[in-house]
């Protein structure tokens, strides 16, 4: 495909607002003002988060587990690419690299972006894409940049369910969540701890 690749980077991960159980991850585009949501499922989002908030889960979740078969195969993946929507559906592929070639594969957009948290990977898109579903966010009038990099992706919480509690109490919801291994919600109880220090 000849058309422009565009930069996207993960700016937020949330309940979906249209879809029950579902969550939406949103991209936004790098040194611009559009963001493109994606609904994806609940597993897909927790294995984001963990990449995000760099918890170590006591077992490797599916995700990790193929990059680190990557790994031990000397396979590098350099980019995603979602590079097609049709009927509301984004389509996406890994560009890896061996020793001895360039391998595309085809991927489930929320699977794409777990393994790319992984990998550090810069995640692309294509102009109609970002024409056809991507949309211009009030929240952020300036452009993207490389540099917001260092503000790290929002993990969307329900603040009046812990605002109310007090650090003890949030410490120990924490501990649970961590045990049940909801790492969505352990971002969200650990950013309302952050945000009282």
């Amino acid at each position: 495909m000849s058309a422009k690749k565009l930069e996207l980077e993960i700016v937020a991960l949330s309940h979906s607002v249209t879809q029950s159980h579902s969550y939406a991850v949103v991209l936004g585009e790098v040194n611009g003002v559009r963001k493109l949501p994606i609904v994806i499922g609940g597993f897909e989002a927790q294995a984001i988060a963990v990449a995000l908030e760099n918890m170590q889960p006591t077992r490797p979740l599916t995700h990790d587990l193929i990059k680190n078969m990557m790994d031990a195969f000397s396979l590098q993946l350099t980019e995603i690419i979602i590079y097609k929507i049709q009927e509301g559906i984004f389509y996406s592929k890994l560009i890896c690299h061996s020793p001895t070639e360039t391998i595309e594969v085809d991927s489930r957009t929320s699977d794409a972006l777990a393994i790319a948290v992984r990998f550090d990977a810069p995640i692309y898109t294509y102009e109609n894409i970002l024409d056809s579903a991507g949309m211009q966010m009030d929240d952020n009038p300036k452009p993207q940049t490389k540099e917001d990099k260092k503000n790290k992706p929002k993990v969307a919480s329900n603040k009046n369910d812990l605002s109310n509690l007090s650090i003890t109490e949030l410490q120990k919801m924490l501990d649970d969540v961590l045990e049940q291994e909801d790492y969505i919600k352990a971002a969200q109880i650990r950013d309302e701890i952050n945000s009282r220090k």
